[in-house]
Formats: C-alpha cells, sequence, structure tokens
C-alpha cells in the first residue's frame, strides 16, 4: 500500500532520483546481457487498474468493452516490443493488514457518499478528481486479463511481496505500478504506470541507490525507514512522539518544506547514525510507544526481505515466515484433494473467493457505487448474502457431521461499521436428494455429474426448478437470466420499467461495438440508476463464486460484465424505460429483438410469480415515481408492438437459444 508521502518527496525534493527510460531499449539490453531470459515486466494489476480503467464514464457501473479493448491494447504494445508481462493482483487481506484495510473502506465510503450528492444536485457525473474505479473492477480484469492470454496471478499474501520476489527470482527488467513500497523492497527496477505512455513505451524508473544518496542512508537502512514513517503494519499513530523528536533534533528542516517532507528528512537523519543491527532494533523497540505489540516494528522489518535475502535488522539464525505456508491442519477444509485444487485454481485466477472461504473462513468485498441515502434498495451485501450462504454451504459440506463453521465476513454497506467480521451461517439450497459433494462437483465425470453441477448452481438463487428453460439458452443470457430474476425477488422496490431497461441491455449489447458505446453520449445520470448499476456488477461477482463453487457449470468467460452490461447504456435505457418510451424504441426498432425481449421478461416474471413476487409498473419519469397507480405484469397477457398475443416462455427463443452444449468444468 506504501508510504505516505515518499512518492510525492522524491517526485519534489529529489526529482534526480526518478530518470525517464525507454522500455524496449531496456528490453534489448536485457536480451543481449541475458539470452536466457526473456524480457519480462512484472505488473503490480491492483495499483495500475485506477490508470487502465480511461473511459470517460466510470460512474454508470462501468464501459466493461472500452475496458476490455483498452487492456488488449496495452498488453498489445509490449508484446510488439517483445517484452512478456505477469500480472499479480491482491488475492488476501492479511490479518496484520486488516485495521488499514478497514480505515480505507470508511474513507471510501465518505468519497462515495460526495459522489452521489453530486449526482443528484447536478445529474451528471463529478469531474476526474472524484474518480473511483467501477465496481469489481480489480475482480474482472484478472478474468479479462486471463481471457486475453496473459499469465495472471492470484497472491496468497498481500501482492507487492509476492511481486518484488518474483521480480527478484526471475531477473525481470522491473516492477510496474504505483506503490512507494517498491522503492524499499531490494528488488529489480521500479516503473511508474502513472507516467507510462504507452504508444511509446517511455516511462519513469525510480532509483534506490539515488534515494539513498539523498538521505544519506544505505540500501540496508530502507526496510527501516519506512517503518519508521509508519505503513501498513506500523501505524503513523504510534509515531507521532518519535517524529517530533527527530525534528527537533534534525539539521536538515526547511521551513519552505511542508510538515510530511521534514518529517523524512529528519527520520533519515535520524536513523544514518543507526548501526544495522538486531541491537539497535531492539533499542528502537524499546524506546517507541508500540503498545502492547512490541513486534510490530520487527514484522515491519521483516515483510520488506525477499526470500534468499538477509537483513542486519533480524537475526541470521531466524527464519523468514513471510512466504505463505499455509498448513493444511489449520484450515476449514480438512479434504487435501479439495484444498490443494481450490489453492492452484485460486493462485491460476481460475476460480474467485472459494480458497479463502476453504482456508480460513474468511471473505471481504470493498466498496461499491451504492447511494447510502436511497432505503427502497438494500446494500448490495445484504441482497446476495442469501445466495452467498447457499454457496458457503456447498463448500462447507464436510462438516455435514455436525454444525456448519460460521463464516466471517466483511462486507462494506451502509451502517457496517467493519469493527468486527459479521459471523454467517451456512445455509443448504433447496435441492431434491440434498447437496451433492464437492468431490462429486468438482472431480466427477458424466453427464449426470454436468446435471448436478447445473442445477446446485441455480439451487443458490432459488431457480432450481427454472432449469430446462435456462439451459436452452446461451450461457450469457441463461446467467443474466438467473442473476436478474434472483434480484427481482430479492429487492421488492424494483419496477417493471428496471425490468425492462435489464433486458433491453442485454439484448442491445450483442450488436455493439466498443467504439459504439463510448461515442454514446446521455444528457443527464440518474443517481438510482447508478445504484442499480453497482448492484447488477456486484451480482455478476456472485455467480462467479457460485460457479466457482459448484465445479464450473458455465465457463467463466460467459458470466463477464462485458458479456451483458454496460453503464451508459443502462442509463440510457433505464431513462427510456422511467420516461414510458415503449418497447420499441427501447430495442432501438430492431425487429429481431421483440420477440426475445418479451419472452425473457416472460420468463423473470414468471419465475417470481412462483415465489410469491408480482413485479409492478412504477414510472419514475425524471427520477421521480409519476402516477400512483401500479400495473400488475401478468406475462401472459403481455402484448408485443403489434398486439399480438405473446405464446408462454417455452416457445423459440430466435437468436438467444445455445447452438452448442455448454462446455463443462
Amino acid at each position: 500500500m506504501g508510504i505516505k508521502g515518499l512518492q510525492g518527496f522524491v517526485a519534489r525534493i529529489c526529482p534526480d532520483v526518478c530518470r525517464t527510460v525507454d522500455l524496449r531499449e531496456l528490453a534489448e539490453n536485457h536480451r543481449i546481457n541475458h539470452p536466457d531470459f526473456p524480457p519480462t515486466i512484472v505488473v503490480d494489476a491492483m495499483s495500475c487498474v485506477r490508470f487502465w480503467y480511461t473511459p470517460e464514464s466510470w460512474v454508470c457501473g462501468g464501459q466493461w468493452q472500452e475496458y476490455l479493448a483498452n487492456l488488449e491494447d496495452f498488453i498489445k504494445a509490449f508484446t510488439a516490443a517483445g517484452i512478456q508481462l505477469v500480472f499479480y493482483f491482491d488475492g488476501v487481506v492479511e490479518e496484520k493488514k486488516r485495521d488499514e484495510w478497514i480505515k480505507r473502506r470508511l474513507q471510501n465510503n465518505k468519497e462515495i457518499a460526495r459522489i452521489f450528492q453530486f449526482i443528484k444536485t447536478h445529474r451528471k457525473q463529478p469531474g476526474r478528481e472524484m474518480f473511483v474505479v467501477p465496481s469489481a473492477l480489480p475482480t474482472f480484469t484478472r478474468f479479462a486479463l486471463k481471457s486475453l492470454g496473459q499469465k495472471t496471478v492470484c497472491t496468497l499474501q498481500e501482492a507487492d511481496f509476492e511481486v518484488a520476489a518474483y521480480g527478484l527470482q526471475h531477473n525481470c527488467i522491473g516492477i510496474l505500478g504505483q506503490d512507494s513500497d517498491y522503492l524499499i523492497y531490494n528488488t529489480c527496477p521500479y516503473f511508474s504506470i502513472e507516467k507510462l505512455r504507452v504508444d511509446r513505451l517511455v516511462t519513469e524508473m525510480y532509483s534506490r541507490e539515488d534515494l539513498c544518496r539523498v538521505l544519506g542512508l544505505s540500501l540496508t537502512h530502507l526496510p527501516l525507514f519506512a517503518c519508521l514513517l509508519g505503513n501498513d503494519i506500523v501505524p503513523e499513530s504510534m509515531l507521532e512522539g518519535f517524529w517530533h523528536k527527530c525534528l527537533v533534533t534534525s539539521p536538515r528542516k526547511n521551513n519552505s518544506y511542508n510538515r510530511r517532507t521534514n518529517i523524512l528528512l529528519a527520520v533519515a537523519n535520524y536513523i544514518s547514525k543507526i548501526p544495522c543491527s538486531y541491537s539497535s532494533l531492539k533499542h528502537l523497540e524499546e524506546m517507541l510507544p508500540l503498545g502492547s505489540d512490541k513486534t510490530l516494528l520487527y514484522r515491519g522489518l521483516e515483510s520488506y526481505v525477499l526470500p534468499g535475502q538477509q537483513s542486519p535488522w533480524i537475526p541470521p539464525n531466524v527464519k523468514n515466515c513471510q512466504m505463505f505456508s499455509l498448513q493444511q491442519e489449520t484450515a476449514v477444509c480438512q479434504d487435501k484433494e479439495i484444498f490443494q485444487l481450490a489453492k492452484e485454481q485460486h493462485i491460476r485466477s481460475e476460480n474467485y473467493a472459494v480458497f479463502n472461504i476453504l482456508s480460513n473462513g474468511e471473505i471481504e468485498c470493498s466498496n461499491s457505487l451504492e447511494d447510502e441515502c436511497d432505503t427502497e434498495i438494500p446494500g448490495q451485501a445484504l441482497i446476495y448474502r442469501p445466495a452467498r450462504q447457499h454457496i458457503y454451504s456447498i463448500l462447507l459440506e464436510s462438516a455435514k457431521g455436525g454444525a456448519y463453521p460460521l463464516v466471517k465476513e466483511w462486507f462494506v454497506y451502509f451502517g457496517n461499521s467493519l469493527q468486527r467480521p459479521e459471523l454467517i451461517q451456512p445455509v443448504q439450497p433447496s435441492i431434491p436428494g440434498g447437496t451433492p459433494n464437492l468431490k462429486t462437483l468438482w472431480f466427477a465425470k458424466g453427464p449426470y455429474v454436468e446435471k448436478q453441477r447445473y442445477s446446485t448452481f441455480l439451487a443458490c438463487f432459488h431457480l432450481e426448478d427454472e432449469m430446462e428453460e435456462l439451459q436452452a439458452l446461451e450461457a450469457p443470457v441463461a446467467a443474466f437470466c438467473c442473476l436478474l430474476t434472483y434480484l427481482m425477488m430479492q429487492v421488492s422496490s424494483l419496477s417493471l420499467e428496471d425490468l425492462n431497461a435489464f433486458v433491453a441491455v442485454v439484448l442491445c449489447l450483442k450488436g455493439k461495438s466498443a467504439a459504439q458505446l463510448a461515442a454514446l453520449q446521455l444528457a443527464q445520470v440518474d443517481s438510482r440508476a447508478v445504484h442499480l448499476g453497482a448492484v447488477f456488477v456486484r451480482g455478476l461477482t456472485t455467480l462467479l463464486m457460485a460457479n466457482s463453487a459448484c465445479g464450473l457449470p458455465f465457463r467463466m468467460d460467459d458470466l463477464m460484465p462485458w458479456e451483458m452490461f454496460d453503464g451508459k447504456l443502462f442509463q440510457e435505457k433505464y431513462q427510456r424505460s422511467h420516461r414510458g418510451c415503449s418497447s420499441e424504441e427501447l430495442l432501438e426498432g430492431n425487429e429481431s429483438l421483440y420477440t426475445p425481449f418479451q419472452n425473457l421478461k416472460s420468463f423473470i416474471c414468471k419465475a417470481c410469480m412462483a415465489k410469491k413476487r408480482t413485479i409492478q409498473s412504477r414510472p419514475r419519469g425524471n427520477g421521480f415515481i409519476t402516477g400512483t397507480q401500479q400495473r400488475e405484469f401478468n406475462p401472459r397477457f403481455q402484448q408485443t408492438h403489434r398486439s399480438t398475443f405473446v405464446p408462454p416462455y417455452h416457445s423459440q427463443m430466435r437468436g438467444f437459444r445455445r447452438r452448442n452444449p455448454r462446455p463443462q468444468g
């Protein structure tokens, strides 16, 4: 996560630490000097996603086709220069960094509240200075890169350590990211994603040696320097007194600098006089008010020691425990075969969230663009909790002999203070004959097991009775229907107009290119549609989790947002639908979509009615409910644009039936 103020300090006070480099030239030199190692850059993807997301619209739920095209162009630029990329994503939030994670999530809540206030006031998206990444962007970036043929790694601990270790061990050209911790690790060079010009493959490289020269330190001092400035392990609040002492005695204090810059220089001056030894560390631990945990400083220093390295601050006989080595005996899942497969798929970015649940019974979800003032729509964390409870019961089925273990959830939503995890009880889905065991779902083969995987997946969303009709559809459309039906069942305030908008998007999206979607202009932005877009996209991650747990009845590629959603397109359809536009207008006059539109609506409404949920008309006009009369939608009597009778749902759905058998996991 980095050291506060260090990147800015380097840019302002010691610009010589940064120098412009041509990555093509570096790659060519690397080929000459290391013919056995192809030129490779390891990418800290989590610190890059906000720079990769360049579509103009970001509040509406994500411009996913545009984003996918941007990633493809990014990869092509490096491939043309003969440079391989390896992408790393955070796979866990380590316990030692949980407090910092919570602090940032609560701060993000405030930022999101300001965004919604702006949208409601101005009816448009805020400027880029208020930018937050679309909900679930890092999750879907992982799968996007994988679908584009890239090596993608999901970590077993904080990504920065694994990135630095990979760069060192594989003799990489460098690390691409935006995290000042890479100035501290003794690893390959650190390149800035923020300064990267993809068209020319030119960026800035940061020199640790030059930073040390400016600060009067050695490379071995840098980890202590980082810890005494405060990082994700050593909180800044414990260091205020120490900083004051350093400032008082520092000969480098400059009134033209801000306080943080003077602290950086003063701390560097202080530790430059300290011998690099374990005894010096013990002295500092006694001097600093580290509270009840005197090992904070030690653990902070240890976090920068990469495999194969030694540190003078740590006794040589102490084994470096940084590399993740979860013991099977301590895991929630005690089946070695299941545990190993889940771990391997996690690392290869082939599943979502299941390893975290099987290993330590814990899961987290960051902020979403949700309006805390909209009391009609629950937080997405609460909407999808019943589905997650079914998923937990499938994953933790080995506990059937006794009580299910509770799952610790760290989900961000309005009203959750995040002071402690919520303990969630797994709940068995309704499956005739009971839930298949995990070994059957993950390892068994044959048509019957394929059917079990699919039916178990549907049962997570209370759609086990709709299997025949859903299997007749193309996989992305079936997944869309599954998610939207569940959403309509769970949120009683969703209306026929909302349903029309979502269905129009999935049908119209199929014929549009990324360039066409980018050219779409919105006259205004509706805050409720922003909220619904985020809720829908978060629902797709729940589909990913269910798919992972049930043995992959769908291809992961079929559950991606670019297959069924576009933020601006949804805004347009939502606003038109709530203004009372006709089906013809919603479908852009494409007559081939009229019947599929009615049939998808008919299926969703019929499935909801089977669960005693009737979807009603509730037009909001320009953001407000216009009219008190609510019309019930009865699929049997819905009319087409020519006022002809629509046949029942099981009739032919032209253009959206499966053309080939669905690939099985």
